[in-house]
């Protein structure tokens, strides 16, 4: 598949930083996200396992997918997966530090999410391919392992700032996608987890993408938008 020039192309946001005899690359513009072009041709160009779903598929599918943080996918357990509702509880979240009523430790609060039909099937697959137990966890990559592989995929399949993606910005695509999608800024925030100042900060930017485009995000996505919205609507009556 071929990758098509996007905005982000037109300019590279890195700089060399100097540590003792150590050469650094920093990042100076951190709101980079996946187009439905470089997923496709990332994804595809994954490490495949002939017997079962490789590693790599499996956290780069969750991260997409769900939008968590690599460490909130690394502390999924089976047993925190309902196949039949279709959400995931979160029990291990960010911690929130320094805000109004929480003390100076911090604390992590419990997050349920939705999942498409499609990613639940995924995963059901998952836990049967590595014989997963309830209190196994998913077989997500070490954050230093997942952010190698990125890179390495990315570039290998010609993203030009490939240098640009850490695993967090599989959690930027999967709320600029589901905005793309129509859905709700608030519902989109509940099931990410963060403040509405950080999106608007650093996450909206979703004008950028075509009619087809906007279709090949809905074939990724599965039925997730249409979920959420259902979740929306029942709300409201």
């Amino acid at each position: 598949m071929n990758i098509r020039p996007n905005p982000f192309h037109q300019q590279i946001w890195l700089r060399k930083v100097k540590r003792g005899d150590s050469e650094y690359t920093v990042r100076e513009n951190r709101d980079r996200y996946f187009f439905p072009d470089e997923w496709k041709a990332f994804y595809d160009n994954l490490k495949k396992d002939n017997h079962k779903i490789s590693k790599q598929r499996v956290t780069f599918n969750v991260l997409l997918n769900t939008g968590v943080r690599i460490m909130e996918g690394q502390n999924i357990k089976v047993s925190d997966i309902d196949l039949e509702r279709g959400n995931i509880v979160l029990r291990v979240t960010k911690k929130i530090i320094n805000r109004p009523g929480i003390d100076k430790e911090g604390k992590s609060k419990v997050r349920v999410i939705t999942i498409s039909t499609q990613h639940a099937k995924f995963l059901k697959r998952v836990i049967k391919d590595y014989n997963l137990k309830p209190n196994d966890k998913l077989p997500i990559l070490t954050t230093a392992g997942a952010n190698i592989a990125l890179k390495k995929c990315l570039k290998d399949v010609g993203v030009p700032d490939y240098e640009m993606f850490s695993v967090h910005n599989l959690r930027k695509t999967n709320e600029n996608w589901l905005l793309a999608m129509g859905i709700d800024l608030y519902k989109i925030l509940k099931q990410l987890g963060h403040t509405y100042d950080v999106s608007m900060e650093h996450y909206l930017s979703t004008d950028v993408f075509g009619f087809d485009e906007k279709d090949m995000i809905n074939n990724i996505m599965g039925d997730l938008p249409q979920k959420m919205m259902g979740t929306q609507l029942r709300r409201l009556r």
